[in-house]
């Protein structure tokens, strides 16, 4: 009973965090693409890498039934998605730990983890995706710690549609093996679950080659070659790669990536094979999101960030540990953390230097503050035919076919400027 009262408070405490803090204007980067595909209703019939069919898809269906347009379309799933996966995260540390207080402060450490809370302020895909991956480690934590055997069958069903979100995801299929393996003399449940997930990645390839696509399609993209590229950096550049990967870890968790570790390391002596299911997907991911070669690797990890969340929940929850008990409220600070460094930036010369270099993406704010209120935005920065030292043809290109559709609608330039 009162489990089920702390998430519905953790799901509207922060519905209201993400949406104070959520764009005042179509931010730069992939948004404006989500926007303008929403806005166009066309229902997206392929799933490439880069289309996130089941999340367009989504928030068109969310346009059309509330009679939103597509930024508060957008808005309103984002929002959505961020705060119950923050909730289900709590549930889920709660399953293994049996421990309110640790439960309830990883939920918040991972709501206020950079990564998530900027994709919850943003128009992206992100935690969407993570919404659907909450429910599958959800879902391998309740059968292991309940053995309800419906979990197994929930466990193929959700990862099997997080897939039709992003494709990143098919490197969480070891972890998913591994857990079908544990679970094996339950031949009926395991095959019935392996059966589910497969006919929804199957889909995947038969839909895109009925659309006239190649069968690699379904992970690759004709905007680049990311994976292709990743393999191609030096050695110097695979170091830097990890160093980098580490900052991020702990720009994320800040002092709790110490109770993520000993989590894991905890995990290891009390549920061996929990230990073994979730470190097969955190090794993948980490490895992959690492190395890959995109701008933006940061986001990818976020699957991980998941696992390690709860990792920091297994360990806030050991004896040894109690003590930190009354000084859980410290988590409630992260914020202040990210202003610390935020104005400690300012204070260096490389830091006003990139803030004015990225000052057309709102510089060191859109970089460092998760939150992205009172932003710039590329319909402006469009309009206004501004320019920026690093190439974002790409974006503006989008930005204008929106303009125009919009115009289309009755909008004039000085609206549009505010969106």
């Amino acid at each position: 009973m009162f489990r089920s009262l702390y998430a519905v408070f953790i799901f509207f405490i922060f519905i209201a965090i993400y949406d104070a803090g959520s764009f005042s204007k179509i931010p730069f980067v992939d948004s404006i693409g989500f926007v303008l595909d929403v806005e166009k209703g066309q229902w997206i019939i392929t799933s490439e890498a880069t289309t996130h069919a089941l999340y367009i898809n989504t928030a068109i269906v969310l346009k059309n039934l509330t009679g939103l347009n597509a930024i508060e379309a957008c808005r309103l799933l984002v929002i959505f998605s961020g705060a119950a996966t923050v909730s289900i995260i709590y549930l889920t540390a709660k399953s293994i730990t049996k421990t309110e207080w640790a439960s309830i402060t990883a939920a918040f450490v991972f709501g206020f983890s950079f990564s998530f809370w900027k994709n919850a302020e943003i128009v992206e895909v992100y935690t969407y995706n993570c919404l659907w991956l909450s429910l599958f480690f959800f879902s391998l934590i309740k059968t292991f710690t309940e053995y309800k055997k419906v979990y197994i069958l929930l466990s193929g069903l959700f990862l099997g549609i997080s897939l039709w979100v992003h494709i990143e995801n098919i490197l969480l299929i070891p972890a998913f093996l591994i857990f079908l393996f544990y679970f094996r003399n339950d031949r009926k449940y395991v095959y019935s679950s392996l059966l589910i997930f497969g006919l929804f990645l199957s889909c995947l390839f038969l839909l895109n080659m009925s659309q006239g696509l190649p069968f690699n399609s379904v992970y690759s993209s004709e905007y680049g070659n990311w994976v292709e590229d990743s393999f191609k950096k030096t050695f110097v550049q695979y170091v830097k790669d990890f160093f980098k990967s580490i900052a991020y870890l702990i720009y994320n968790f800040n002092l709790f990536t110490f109770f993520g570790i000993a989590g894991a390391i905890l995990l290891y002596g009390t549920y061996r094979k929990i230990f073994f299911v979730f470190i097969s997907g955190a090794v993948c991911v980490y490895g992959f999101s690492t190395f890959y070669a995109v701008s933006d690797n940061y986001v990818f990890f976020l699957p991980f960030n998941l696992i390690f969340a709860l990792s920091v929940g297994y360990g806030l929850s050991s004896p040894k540990y109690a003590a930190v008990k009354k000084f859980s409220w410290i988590c409630l600070l992260i914020p202040l953390g990210y202003l610390a460094v935020y104005k400690t930036a300012f204070l260096t010369e490389k830091g006003k230097a990139f803030h004015t270099f990225k000052k057309h993406k709102g510089g060191l704010n859109y970089y460092i503050l998760p939150w992205m209120n009172n932003n710039t935005g590329i319909l402006e920065f469009t309009i206004d035919k501004k320019t920026a030292p690093e190439p974002v043809e790409w974006m503006t290109t989008i930005a204008r076919e929106y303009i125009e559709l919009m115009k289309t609608k009755g909008y004039t330039e000085d609206e549009l400027r505010k969106l």
